[in-house]
């Protein structure tokens, strides 16, 4: 396959020296850049989109979350949700609820070059609660605190964090409880979406609920939900006293966000970017990492985001076009395809004068 500026994760497609315009977040000494950080998502956050997100201008940016019993089983989904992918900072999202597996699962990425592990109490998917696991386990705050310290016993001297929820239901909003233990255990940041476990994905993420967490611990916070917008980032970090943000759903069809939002994009640097190499490398890295018959089927959600962007920025309907995309089972057929839907097309194109406003919110 031809190569293009978006498939080779050697080659930054940011400038040396490119614009930042916030300050770094640090954790035990050691600068884990703009406090801008890209969400573990399932399914998502692959090696591929690892890779083209800090070639967009990412700094930390998580694996998928990967089960701690099955990655010391070495299943092979497991070991590709963890693989390094190749530049930039390695941060890891553990899930489990046995703390002899979690120490175990700590204790080998750690020694395969980790430099960051996250353990997830957040993940309100019914596979994983109905496992006990994610957002269940904030059911469970003496579990929760022996799965944190079990987990930062095998990481060593690697940093360990956690990622939660407000709490299980409005009923039970105990994420300040799991924060003070997660600082008391030694913990080095907190992440806490302003949902509960029982919202799922509805209404809207409560920033300001994250706020008690931060009149509560003196460590590195996150806010993450809903932070779709370069000034959701000054609205959401006012709000809830947070250090940083975590941005998930919002980069999926729109990766290029990242970039705007640290600052390492800008308006201008879009209007030279062309939608149809970007795609066309997301969608020849995943056939890369997977292989042709597996990658087609995972790259087939990336496609549909992308053109969902597509549709709510111009308008068109594109349902032929979608349909033969989406349905390709040939690498080759689906790269004419995106050639002719997306040929043309600049990133600029895609942005409102809105949303690549970067002035920051008061």
């Amino acid at each position: 396959m031809a190569a293009n500026r978006f498939d080779d994760a050697r080659k930054p497609m940011i400038p040396a020296g490119a614009r930042t315009g916030v300050a770094h977040l640090s954790l035990g000494g050691r600068d884990f850049g703009a406090p801008v950080l890209c969400a573990p998502l399932s399914g998502i956050t692959d090696v591929p989109f690892r890779r083209l997100l800090r070639r967009l201008g990412a700094g930390l940016v998580f694996s998928e979350m990967v089960a701690s019993g099955e990655l010391m089983r070495g299943t092979r989904e497991s070991l590709l949700r963890v693989m390094a992918d190749g530049a930039g900072l390695r941060a890891v999202q553990l899930a489990g609820r046995d703390p002899a597996m979690m120490r175990a699962a700590a204790e080998r990425l750690a020694g395969e070059g980790a430099d960051l592990i996250d353990i997830n109490f957040g993940c309100p998917a019914k596979k994983v609660v109905g496992g006990q696991c994610g957002s269940a386990l904030m059911r469970e705050p003496e579990l929760a605190a022996r799965l944190m310290a079990a987990t930062l016993e095998g990481a060593g001297s690697v940093p360990v964090s956690v990622k939660m929820r407000l709490g299980w239901s409005r009923d039970s909003l105990n994420a300040v409880e799991i924060a003070r233990s997660a600082a008391s255990i030694g913990l080095s940041m907190v992440t806490v979406h302003g949902r509960t476990r029982d919202q799922f994905y509805e209404g809207y993420a409560d920033w300001a609920a994250v706020g008690p967490v931060r009149q509560a611990i003196d460590l590195p916070l996150v806010v993450n939900g809903d932070i779709e917008t370069f000034v959701d980032i000054g609205r959401a970090r006012a709000a809830s006293g947070a250090d940083a943000v975590m941005v998930g759903r919002a980069l999926c069809g729109r990766p290029w966000l990242i970039g705007l939002m640290t600052g390492a994009l800008t308006p201008h640097d879009l209007k030279a970017l062309a939608l149809d190499e970007l795609v066309a490398g997301h969608y020849e890295a995943m056939i890369d990492h997977y292989g042709e018959a597996i990658g087609v089927r995972h790259a087939r959600k990336h496609l549909g985001w992308y053109l969902g962007r597509l549709v709510i920025r111009q308008g068109g309907a594109l349902a032929t076009e979608r349909a033969a995309l989406m349905s390709a089972s040939e690498a080759s057929a689906a790269l004419r395809l995106i050639g002719d839907i997306f040929g043309g097309i600049r990133l600029a194109d895609l942005e409102s004068t809105h949303s690549m406003h970067l002035e920051k919110a008061a």
